[in-house]
């Protein structure tokens, strides 16, 4: 009997050790994939800590979306070393509150009798929307979905398709409320382009993910627009409309969850994501139906390739206004 004791906690002790080591290599890999450094040996012992939280949590889903209980998949992704609230602070930019003073300017939008949405759009086959991007370490997600929604009005009017430079949105729109890094609102990006004639495109302009002087050139201007219209708020039927005949649309959505901090695939939903607190700017680029029936928003995110679906998500749609998606929408006219 002893023996058999001694034995099992042999066994044990080994697993345990066994399993110490895959977590640290676990741990190494995500290091050097994300390329983390941290200034200290506890502050690496407590970010790994926060990781393998957020890796309980993320199987744990994971486990519920293999029986069918959730409707999209979790992954770890460069987020999983935060604190939901670090995340939330960092990630989500947009201001809801200057959002409505902003939506009482530009053009609300108007139906047109005689022009009807298709079943499905996918804008981001057609050469309108660029290449997924990403904010890094700044709340500027507001910037990412102006420059998303011109890019693809540009595109529309002109054939050309031109990436445009959030960080020209960054340096040059405090004056019209915006705060860089800590927020602001893409409706507020567009007025400063229609009243400033242009905006640079991002090869002359590049991205820094921080804030600096404005330096915006004119002859670098890439796009202009003349106003912006805004969607009906909560009015997922010209959200519809619009996409479906017009282009990517900005939207504001709640992205404060943790369940979206590492979606992965399918479609989005979370009883407790908010239609009312927008927090996070992307674009809306299409929708459809799924073969069962489910209709969907197709969105692209400023988070990366590594995150999501190759950077994009999907929200059911017609479906209470989840998360938000059609609180407030806008779009540039060119």
């Amino acid at each position: 009997m002893k023996i058999f004791l001694v034995l099992s906690a042999i066994i044990a002790i080994s697993q345990a050790l066994t399993y110490s080591a895959l977590v640290r290599q676990e741990w190494h890999s995500f290091k050097l994939q994300h390329d983390k450094k941290y200034s200290s040996t506890a502050e690496e012992e407590f970010r790994m800590k926060v990781y393998m939280e957020n890796r309980e949590l993320i199987a744990e889903h994971n486990a519920r979306y293999a029986m069918k209980e959730v409707t999209f998949s979790m992954a770890m992704n460069e987020f999983g070393d935060l604190l939901h609230d670090e995340f939330v602070k960092m990630m989500n930019g947009y201001n809801s509150t200057h959002a409505e003073e902003m939506g009482k300017k530009g053009t609300p939008y108007v139906s047109q009798p005689n022009v009807k949405a298709p079943a499905s759009a996918d804008w981001t086959s057609t050469g309108a929307v660029s290449a997924i991007k990403n904010q890094g370490s700044c709340g500027s997600c507001w910037a990412f979905s102006a420059t998303g929604a011109i890019e693809g009005q540009h595109f529309r009017a002109t054939g050309q398709a031109v990436s445009l430079s959030e960080q020209n949105l960054i340096d040059c729109t405090t004056q019209y409320g915006n705060n860089g890094c800590y927020g602001g609102v893409f409706q507020s990006a567009f007025q400063y382009v229609i009243d400033n004639g242009g905006i640079d495109s991002e090869s002359s302009y590049p991205y820094e993910a921080q804030q600096d002087g404005c330096r915006y050139s004119p002859q670098y201007s890439a796009a202009t627009i003349s106003t912006y219209v805004n969607i009906a708020r909560g009015d997922e039927g010209q959200l519809t409309e619009a996409v479906g005949t017009i282009g990517p649309v900005s939207v504001a959505i709640d992205g404060s969850l943790q369940s979206f901090q590492f979606y992965s695939g399918g479609i989005y939903y979370d009883t407790a994501c908010s239609s009312s607190n927008t927090n996070h700017a992307v674009l809306v680029v299409g929708y459809g139906t799924t073969s069962d029936g489910y209709a969907y928003w197709t969105l692209k995110n400023s988070w990366g390739t590594t995150w999501g679906q190759s950077g994009y998500f999907f929200l059911y749609r017609n479906y209470n206004n989840q998360c938000g998606v059609a609180t407030a929408a806008s779009y540039p006219v060119v």
